[in-house]
């Protein structure tokens, strides 16, 4: 709105968010939205099926045991004297959350175009509530491991949790930084290169077989070169992985720089995820 001289301004309209900020107070503002958001993905996933939420549990038992048949009872692949199947389990849990949220993410502008062209709301929002809706998913697959778990420690298998797995929520927080600031960087991207997405699924299989899901760590370590070593470890889930199989099954080692380094390194992958994310928000539509 001008007033009676054309070069004064009554109102002026702009973004003030700086693209690394992060709205707190505006974010807890649209809780609720979070919520219905986070409800949505939920009854839309249970929506006209049969067995509801036992597909959650379903996805890691089938994929586990082929893992088992394969790389145990065909390639005699070790896992540092724990059942095999309980070895690659434990991984699986794990890496569906982080597998999940990553490519839920990377798809946020291009899956929710139409309604970010509608109405205004914190579009941290959307990525935030795949982060929490798949918490759910997570927590059956869980509790479905810590059956299997406690099922071989009755029968006497070579399983020992111990206290370390209190640290379980700084792991999760670890891996939801890191899959975040990965997923909103492709998401931005993809708003123009859109056959980027096809290069997700492929990607993330790969990389599915350079974290220590099927094979322990220190195999890794036994085939490569000592020089080459560091190359496990560049991998930021190595460590996380290696952390959690360790609290849970006992096997393995713990390696507190290795998760010092996964910490640093998701964290400032995320900002910089929160970067791109804020820039390409603010014309993604014209964009896409």
């Amino acid at each position: 709105m001008q007033g009676n001289n054309d070069d004064e301004w009554l109102f002026e309209i702009s973004s003030k968010k700086g693209l690394f900020e992060l709205d707190y107070k505006e974010l807890w503002h649209y809780k609720d939205l979070l919520f219905l958001f986070v409800k949505r993905d939920i009854v839309t996933f249970y929506k006209q099926t049969i067995l509801g939420p036992i597909w959650f549990i379903i996805q890691p038992l089938i994929t586990s045991f082929i893992q088992f048949v394969i790389f145990s009872r065909i390639s005699n692949i070790p896992s540092d004297g724990v059942p095999y199947f309980l070895f690659v389990l434990a991984g699986n849990v794990l890496w569906f959350y982080f597998s999940d949220c990553f490519k839920s993410t990377s798809e946020v502008f291009k899956a929710n175009q139409n309604l970010f062209g509608k109405v205004y709301f914190p579009r941290l929002i959307m990525p935030l509530a795949i982060v929490f809706s798949n918490l759910v998913k997570f927590g059956i697959q869980f509790v479905f491991f810590l059956g299997v778990l406690f099922y071989c420690m009755y029968n006497g298998y070579n399983v020992s949790p111990n206290l370390y797995t209190l640290y379980t929520p700084i792991l999760l927080f670890v891996m939801i930084l890191l899959a975040l600031g990965l997923g909103m960087i492709i998401t931005s991207m993809t708003t123009k290169y859109r056959d980027l997405t096809f290069v997700i699924s492929f990607g993330i299989s790969l990389y599915m077989y350079i974290t220590p899901i099927v094979y322990p760590t220190s195999l890794a370590l036994e085939k490569l070169p000592e020089s080459l070593h560091y190359l496990v470890y560049l991998n930021p889930l190595t460590s996380i992985f290696d952390f959690f199989k360790y609290a849970y099954l006992g096997s393995g080692k713990l390696d507190f720089f290795g998760v010092l380094y996964s910490f640093i390194f998701s964290v400032v992958i995320f900002f910089a995820g929160v970067f791109v994310f804020n820039r390409t928000e603010k014309n993604f539509i014209d964009v896409i």
